[in-house]
């Protein structure tokens, strides 16, 4: 047993390096020394800022650990017949920690031609994906993604390779609109600019249009999923990828989604139980088909800061900060 560096959310905006235990790997368990982890802009950074959403019917509470990307090295094995994973590099859905023990089924193995910082990628390529395949998407449809966070950026790299008639984007965030235009996007608008709302709704409603066709929804906010239904068409499709925390203001089913037969489709697995194509694809197809996307797209384009374990709270304050530049921060191990 030894003791080993994470990050741990004490409250609402405190985040602190604490200590955790890591045993001696036993038979079928791997211990994996971390190279770097990402944080994500979705639940946890709703942790960081005090909005967790329960797990199930129990509430989260502080202190905790979070973080589902992390990537690494495996420096030791449980039975000596198992050495064949020493040395391999593994990507696992795990907290932000220096070093932890996995059982084998736990770890992905990197393909050798991957670079480290994109295989932390590999989570949301997959909730991507997701998106993808529960949207859809048909030639000639007009398409929106509202929310540009990473998971929301892959989705629409995804889309732009669709023989779409508009594929359209929205986001607080100048950087994250302008990479979505690098990315496909023909529009991209700020969904706080209420000229700019109501310019694409009567764009998208004049003469014979009729809203959009599908709409993906990972903005984490229940006031851009009402905006989504606003902007969508008789028998569109919204699908939602965001959790929305405590302290959310309530969603409004009225009228207008039951008028225009809207459909309201979830597309939020827990990892690592990805969909990725439907029933005909195990773990292993999906797994391949993510890992080919993201050779083709190398998403480590999108990492702006790296961090040391110990600034932690400075990385999750700069993902709050919206007159930041951040887009993926990412903490390196020594």
């Amino acid at each position: 047993m030894k003791r080993v560096q994470a990050i741990y959310h004490q409250g609402s905006r405190a985040v602190t390096v604490g200590e955790t235990d890591v045993p001696v790997p036993r038979s079928g368990e791997l211990l994996v020394k971390t190279r770097y982890s990402a944080i994500s802009t979705g639940r946890e950074l709703r942790i960081f800022q005090g909005e967790a959403p329960q797990a199930g019917s129990t509430p989260l509470h502080y202190p905790l650990k979070s973080g589902a990307a992390l990537v690494g090295e495996v420096i030791a094995v449980g039975n000596p017949q198992e050495r064949d994973w020493l040395g391999k590099q593994v990507f696992a859905y795990h907290p932000h920690q220096a070093c932890l023990v996995l059982e084998q089924k736990e770890c992905i193995p990197i393909p050798v031609d991957t670079p480290l910082e994109r295989a932390l990628f590999l989570a949301g390529m997959e909730s991507a994906l997701n998106l993808v395949t529960d949207i859809n998407p048909a030639a000639g449809e007009r398409v929106m993604v509202f929310g540009l966070g990473i998971v929301g950026l892959l989705t629409t790299a995804l889309l732009g390779q669709f023989p779409l008639a508009e594929l359209m984007t929205a986001d607080p965030l100048a950087p994250r609109r302008e990479k979505s235009l690098e990315l496909g996007a023909g529009l991209s608008i700020d969904p706080h600019n209420q000229r700019a709302v109501a310019a694409l709704r009567d764009c998208l409603f004049d003469g014979n249009g009729d809203g959009l066709d599908a709409v993906v929804e990972v903005s984490g906010r229940i006031s851009a999923l009402e905006q989504a239904v606003q902007l969508t068409g008789t028998a569109g499709r919204v699908v939602i990828g965001s959790r929305y925390g405590r302290g959310s203001d309530p969603f409004h089913l009225d009228d207008r989604i039951l008028d225009k037969r809207i459909r309201l489709i979830s597309s939020v697995p827990q990892p690592p139980g990805s969909r990725c194509g439907g029933g005909r694809w195990n773990r292993q197809r999906r797994l391949q088909l993510a890992w080919d996307w993201l050779a083709r797209l190398q998403p480590e384009q999108f990492i702006s800061h790296r961090f040391a374990l110990t600034a932690c709270q400075e990385a999750y304050e700069l993902l709050t900060n919206r007159q930041s530049q951040a887009m993926q921060v990412i903490f390196r191990y020594e």
